[in-house]
């Protein structure tokens, strides 16, 4: 008998088997999902997903068995940990070169009793499976924070990668992300579909892909089920994709290129999109660029705000512009514009705006020698408004520089 196996039998503490036990455990079996590489088109690795019959023998998923309240904790663990290996068998007989996720409960780490001998860690040598080649994928929000870390550890000193499921399903997965600082992130599922919709999800969906680029994690988006989600997960910037728009979870693994003509054929797509819109972006800019010119002409001396609202600053989506001097300080009113009219505003007289990006970054510029530059701030959504604004800054005079917000709808 193979000793390791021997191990595990004593680690997983399976319980006495009933008729039904042996019922549940003959149904149970892995099935695959493909998750797909947005660069390559090519298939880059499988989740591995718990399945069984139902009554009319149709393959369906486990998760209702595995949530279900009246089964104990020991009994759930030991179906998982035999799904898992039979994956990971079935896995090391493929000739699939890529990655294999595998899904582990939080709350079921929370019961392992010795950490330098991890069930799967068995199962891999066990089946001779290159440990690089394998991601453990922690599920549920559950589960002891100091164990996570400690279990992450280990499975890293063995050479896998941790992705953390499901991610904005919960709020204590950022305590989580911080601490266990995971080589991949999947985004919850309910969360994309509600990110592609627009709104405040999508905005917290480019947070954190903005998050992944700066610690080197890659995103990766689950539930992507039409062309418009894959092209929201390219705006994004996420790197993999995993849904229907390609594959539910199947028996066998297919061949890497499978999807191949499927993914150039939506990239194009998306490129061309793309274009039409950062065409259309950039002459709103020229647009708003050469209203910011005659609007800083007419500061350089006084100026006739009826003159200035003949213009089409509305259309072009100007708010209000205001005036600081070279240490940030605000020097003038707030000049609003709305209905084809100027209004004064000098609620915020005085304020100093030195610490915001698009202002020191227009010293800098000119502390280099490169003078006359409009700088551009990051997209915000303005406490008045409630638009989605971006504010342009640049040099209007020795002592005076111009602050522009302008309406930024655009993605």
């Amino acid at each position: 008998m193979n000793s390791n196996i021997g191990v595990l039998r004593v680690q997983w503490r399976t319980p006495k088997t009933t008729h039904v036990d042996m019922y549940q455990q003959k149904k149970l079996f892995p099935y695959f999902q493909p998750i797909i590489g947005a660069a390559s088109g090519s298939i880059i690795g499988y989740e591995a997903l718990a399945r069984q019959h139902d009554a009319n023998g149709r393959v369906i998923s486990a998760g209702g068995l595995f949530s279900s309240p009246d089964i104990t904790a020991e009994q759930l663990i030991a179906w998982d940990r035999m799904v898992r290996r039979l994956a990971l068998e079935q896995f090391s007989q493929s000739n699939f070169n890529g990655y294999l996720t595998i899904n582990i409960s939080a709350a079921w780490i929370d019961q392992l009793s010795d950490f330098n001998s991890l069930p799967t860690l068995l199962m891999l040598d066990e089946f001779n499976v290159d440990k690089n080649r394998i991601i453990i994928e922690i599920t549920e929000s559950k589960g002891d924070l100091d164990k996570l870390v400690a279990t992450a550890a280990v499975y890293r000193k063995h050479g896998l990668k941790v992705a953390i499921d499901d991610f904005g399903a919960g709020f204590s997965q950022l305590e989580r992300v911080m601490a266990i600082q995971p080589d991949i992130i999947k985004l919850d599922m309910r969360l994309f579909q509600d990110a592609v919709k627009g709104g405040i999800a999508s905005d917290i969906v480019h947070l954190v892909s903005h998050l992944a680029k700066r610690t080197g994690c890659r995103i990766v988006c689950e539930g992507v089920e039409t062309a418009e989600d894959f092209h929201f997960g390219l705006s994004c910037g996420a790197q993999y994709m995993q849904g229907y728009l390609f594959s539910p979870a199947t028996a066998e693994f297919k061949e890497p290129l499978h999807y191949q003509k499927q993914i150039t054929s939506l990239r194009k797509i998306f490129l061309k999109k793309t274009l039409a819109t950062e065409e259309h972006k950039i002459q709103f800019i020229a647009k708003v660029k050469s209203l910011i010119e005659l609007l800083r002409k007419a500061l350089e001396t006084d100026f006739n705000l009826n003159k200035l609202s003949a213009h089409p600053f509305e259309e072009s989506g100007v708010l209000r512009f205001y005036l600081c001097n070279n240490a940030g300080d605000q020097i003038s009113s707030n000049f609003n514009f709305a209905a084809s009219k100027w209004f004064e505003d000098p609620k915020q007289l005085g304020f100093n705006w030195a610490w915001r990006p698009y202002f020191y970054q227009l010293l800098a510029l000119e502390s280099a020698k490169d003078s006359y530059r409009i700088v551009t701030s990051e997209r915000y959504r303005d406490f008045n408004t409630d638009m989605l604004c971006k504010t342009f800054s640049l040099r209007l005079d020795d002592e005076r520089i111009l602050l522009i917000d302008i309406a930024a709808e655009w993605p």
